[in-house]
């Protein structure tokens, strides 16, 4: 049995700067196929294909792109829910890449993980309180009675009574349900937390309390988020930093707010264009970016630029692999035809003005 470990009270991040928590470096993430006939070649599912990336203390990096882009398999991968093929995954100055099953059952309780789904995500057998309270009867943290005070805590922390943890899972709403991830996310006091699409699954009217209790949390307890979404909406009101992936790699990063005002890569240009939007009304939807075609496979990527069968602004060079280049003050972008005019950077292509 280890020795209990005394919970910290919940209370504000006292740290003067926001040095990097969490480092991921040269990230690859790759399936190996069944081969289709006796002597055919082995074939690869390239999911994540070089990703990099750092998320500072107490900020919120969002990962972004369409289905299929690998941005939760990195989730997975940071989690050590999806084999690493290679690269390294760095919490602090530990590597979890590196670490053997058992020591990464400890490091979990460091690194917790909220699923997209409410429902699935917890045992409908089992009460709601005890499912708030197994990773610390998993993972042995405390006395009884401190864990029940934990529990508690939680619970009063996300908006639940105390009293709830009685009930069952198919007597709360969705939202309710999310809930009660987050309690059981933050049950081992993390320094990070990554969100799988938290908000995908709950009604709109529901979405917007489960971000602002996100952030609050954060506010309060420090929290550093891992945020994987496809609603650039949803990105915006929570993220400090954007990262959008397409098939297995990123291909812009920023600041929100610079990457809002003025996203430079094709498909960051493309994604933003199909946002819904008040302003402009019909005129702007008739001039959405549309993309032709279907992402290529993973399994046999372009050797080139992997959005150069798709991107309207192609054109000679884009056949030669595109890496990230910072073109601004920590904007990245992996595409050569991102120019500098007058000193700002400016894409190939722009989004469509607002009436």
């Amino acid at each position: 049995m280890t020795e209990p470990i005394p919970f910290p009270k919940m209370s504000p991040s006292s740290e003067p700067q926001a040095p990097v928590l969490l480092s991921v470096t040269d990230l690859k993430v790759h399936f190996p196929r069944p081969r289709s006939s006796f002597g055919a070649a082995p074939e690869v599912v390239r999911a994540v294909d070089g990703v990099n990336f750092e998320v500072r203390r107490g900020t919120t990096l969002a990962v972004v792109g369409e289905s299929g882009s690998g941005k939760t398999t990195t989730a997975l991968a940071v989690m050590r829910l999806a084999p690493i093929t290679s690269g390294s995954v760095r919490l602090g100055v530990t590597d979890l890449s590196l670490l053997p099953d058992e020591a990464m059952r400890q490091a979990r309780r460091r690194v917790q993980m909220i699923f997209q789904d409410p429902y699935s995500s917890l045992n409908p057998r089992q009460r709601v309180g005890e499912a708030v309270r197994a990773p610390l009867d998993l993972m042995n943290i405390g006395t009884k009675t401190e864990r029940a005070a934990r529990v508690d805590e939680l619970f009063t922390a996300v908006g639940l009574r105390p009293e709830q943890q009685q009930l069952f899972p198919h007597q709360f709403s969705g939202g309710q349900r999310q809930r009660i991830n987050i309690a059981r996310a933050l049950a081992t006091n993390p320094e990070l937390v990554v969100c799988d699409e938290p908000v995908s699954a709950l009604d709109i009217a529901i979405r917007a309390q489960i971000l602002n209790l996100l952030a609050r949390l954060q506010r309060e307890l420090g929290l550093t988020y891992l945020f994987i979404s496809h609603d650039m909406a949803v990105v915006e009101h929570i993220c400090d930093e954007i990262a959008v992936m397409y098939l297995g790699q990123i291909v812009e990063r920023a600041p929100r707010q610079t990457f809002f005002s003025r996203p430079l890569h094709p498909y960051s240009v493309a994604l933003m264009s199909a946002v819904p939007t008040v302003k402009g009304g019909r005129s702007r939807a008739a001039q959405r970016i549309k993309l032709a075609g279907d992402p290529p496979s993973p399994i046999n990527p372009p050797a080139g630029c992997r959005f150069a069968g798709r991107c309207p602004a192609a054109g000679p060079g884009c056949d030669q692999p595109q890496t990230l280049r910072e073109v601004q003050r920590g904007h990245w972008v992996a595409c050569h035809r991102v120019e500098s005019v007058a000193g700002l950077p400016t894409g190939p292509l722009q989004l469509p003005a607002a009436a």
